[in-house]
């Protein structure tokens, strides 16, 4: 009840008693147009045909930057989607999925994860074999495991959170079993291709890059990286080619005075934005 817009001032007691008598029939008046309205057809809007494949709609398909084939790897992805990523239009998971064979790409939408609801998910973090890509103070740098052999050969499970910063940040705070596997970081100097939308600095990644890098790395194949990023390069180009802007990261606006909003007063969040500026190591937690 404190969020009650200043436009629905309260009327007071006399004022009631003094409308009261005009307050039926508007009251009538309002029922009947409302009535009117509830009767009137309701027209459904006709979804657009969709592309099975790319999942995008089949006037604007990527199928033609997608490998001909599934690319052949031996790691299993498992992608832990925030909820409100499946509303999202410009998805980059549906791109990383049509690349891969099936069981390759899993993804598990939902924010709290446990081992009773989610029995494979709990399978997949206790095994050895699993790394999370969650950076952080514990996080070793994947590229490093991979040079010094203390990652495998063999098949690995990568669990990669799909959601904004703040969604990825709560979701791997709130879920014990996240906290099983061995957390890894990226540490390569590549600057996000996923243009269309804002990220926090200049280093953070869309989910699919995140994804191509990882795979090229375990899998010691950087044609990977090549083909995994060939659609979502021509996403941003037909939306960049249709009246879309380019989204700047917050480290770039920040840097150049160009960050328009509003300033936070909260202190916790004027620290973040600041680090945001100083660090250019990692992305933000």
């Amino acid at each position: 009840m404190d969020n009650v817009p200043s436009f629905c001032s309260p009327v007071s007691s006399e004022e009631n008693g003094a409308e009261n008598g005009d307050s039926s029939s508007n009251e009538d008046g309002l029922n009947d147009a409302f009535g009117d309205l509830a009767a009137l057809p309701v027209e459904v809007g006709e979804r657009r045909p969709t592309c099975l494949r790319c999942r995008r709609p089949q006037k604007v398909c990527l199928c033609p930057f997608l490998p001909t084939q599934p690319l052949e790897v031996s790691t299993c992805l498992y992608i832990v989607q925030h909820p409100a990523e499946e509303s999202r239009v410009l998805r980059t998971v549906p791109l990383l999925a049509a690349c891969l064979p099936q069981g390759k790409c899993n993804v598990i939408v939902g924010r709290r994860f446990n081992e009773e609801k989610h029995p494979e998910l709990a399978a997949v973090c206790r095994d050895s074999r699993t790394l999370i890509l969650y950076p952080g103070p514990k996080s070793q740098n994947l590229d490093e495991l991979v040079q010094h052999q203390e990652v495998g050969t063999g098949k690995h499970n990568v669990i990669i959170i799909d959601g904004t910063w703040s969604q990825a940040k709560n979701m791997f705070l709130k879920n014990s079993l996240f906290h099983l596997p061995k957390q890894v970081q990226l540490n390569r100097t590549l600057s996000s291709q996923y243009v269309i939308r804002t990220q926090p600095s200049n280093i953070c990644l869309s989910t699919l890059e995140c994804a191509a890098v990882s795979l090229s790395i375990l899998e010691q194949n950087d044609d990977i990286q090549e083909v995994l990023l060939r659609p979502l390069k021509a996403l941003c180009s037909f939306q960049l080619q249709h009246g879309a802007q380019v989204h700047h990261s917050k480290e770039h606006l920040l840097k150049n005075g160009m960050y328009d909003k509003p300033m936070p007063k909260n202190k916790r969040k004027i620290k973040r934005m600041e680090k945001l500026v100083t660090d250019h190591n990692v992305c933000p937690r």
